[in-house]
């Protein structure tokens, strides 16, 4: 199990519009580094060491799974992506974005790239009157004293004035979201997506146990005899599943991702089953689905079929191997008939045709970009 850390992070900037760059600051830590529980009010103040424009400056508190050494490593990326270019001067210069660690946890670190507590933060109000707004009992670990007492020793007479705009705090995934369901075709993905995902988030995860059931490769091999009681078995396995799991809170994850939803049993069904055996299906489903939790969201991964074939084949299941592009076509228009008619079903349907999140990181942030910014 990951283990989240608290770190405190001071933010400056005195170049362009500085509020933006602070907020732009805020958004991409929020992306890349962790769920940002705080953020102070925004100060203004002359520039410290050297005469240049007046700075904004703030912290922000934020929990984090990514070790030191990391941390630093994708703050000098941010810095790097909004523009802040590094002169190898001495002194002080202007900054368009400028992000110091303050404190980790209560970790003392001392190596060539990182040292923390930070070595000055004392000195300056500029850091530390932000950061006592968001953390005034926190003690620091070399000082031995809560940061409003170091504040109230501090010796910088500098002028500091907190400004009336405010900056707005990014909402994370897991406060967003108690439940996401993930969805698509076979071979869509849905299922390393719900995995990375409980990966980064620290999320319990429901993954459907479809290698357990005995009747899938029959199906495949004779789909008029086995469609029946293959429906029938996945349906009960979802629904025993899905039931006990989502009843069982986890104080140790943050939030639950499954790489299903119950009602693609129907969808299946729809395809699979006789008129006769269908109708006796449906029955059994209605009395079961009203008793399932509905997700918070549910994600639609869209994959063409041409790119379903590929991903089947490349997964190499022999029973999937002989899979037609009709069959995967009729699910598709199930799925897609399915979210027409699902009005307060909270619905983001993502097409992942041309991206492979498995293997780009870029990708893969674009998906998660949309599921945080989604809005029902």
């Amino acid at each position: 199990m990951k283990i989240q850390r608290i770190t405190y992070l001071s933010l400056g900037t005195n170049q362009g519009n500085k509020t933006e760059n602070l907020q732009e600051a805020i958004d991409h830590i929020s992306e890349k580094i962790g769920a940002i529980q705080k953020i102070a009010s925004i100060y203004k103040t002359a520039s410290w060491g050297f005469d240049s424009n007046d700075f904004y400056n703030t912290c922000i508190k934020v929990s984090t799974y990514l070790p030191p050494e990391i941390l630093i490593s994708e703050l000098l990326a941010i810095e790097n992506k909004l523009g802040r270019t590094r002169e190898n001067k001495l002194g002080y210069a202007d900054r368009l974005i400028d992000i110091d660690i303050l404190l980790f946890d209560d970790e003392i670190i001392f190596t060539k790239d990182l040292i923390v507590p930070h070595p000055r933060m004392l000195e300056r109000n500029f850091a530390l009157i932000p950061l006592v707004e968001i953390a005034k009992n926190t003690t620091h670990p070399i000082a031995k004293k809560t940061l409003q007492k170091c504040l109230s020793e501090c010796e910088d007479n500098s002028e500091i004035k907190a400004i009336p705009e405010q900056l707005k705090r990014p909402i994370p995934l897991t406060e967003k979201y108690n439940y996401i369901a993930i969805e698509g075709n076979i071979g869509a993905g849905k299922t390393s997506l719900a995995k990375m995902m409980s990966d980064e988030f620290n999320c319990k995860t429901i993954l459907e146990r479809f290698a357990e059931n005995p009747f899938l490769p029959k199906f495949y091999e004779d789909k008029d005899r086995f469609a029946f009681p293959l429906e029938m078995s996945f349906l009960a396995d979802r629904y025993q599943q899905l039931s006990d799991d989502l009843a069982q809170f986890d104080l140790f994850k943050n939030c639950i991702v499954s790489d299903y939803y119950i009602f693609k049993s129907l969808i299946f069904a729809q395809i699979t089953l006789q008129n006769d055996e269908y109708a006796l299906y449906r029955k059994m489903f209605d009395l079961m689905y009203k008793e399932i939790t509905k997700p918070d969201l549910y994600v639609y991964l869209y994959q063409n079929t041409e790119r379903l074939l590929q991903n089947i084949q490349k997964r190499g299941r022999d029973y999937e191997q002989n899979i037609e592009a009709t069959y995967l076509q009729k699910i598709q228009e199930g799925y897609m008939n399915f979210i027409k008619t699902q009005p307060n079903l909270n619905v983001l349907v993502i097409d992942v045709s041309k991206l492979d999140f498995v293997n780009n990181k870029e990708d893969y942030s674009l998906i998660i970009k949309k599921i945080k910014n989604h809005s029902y």
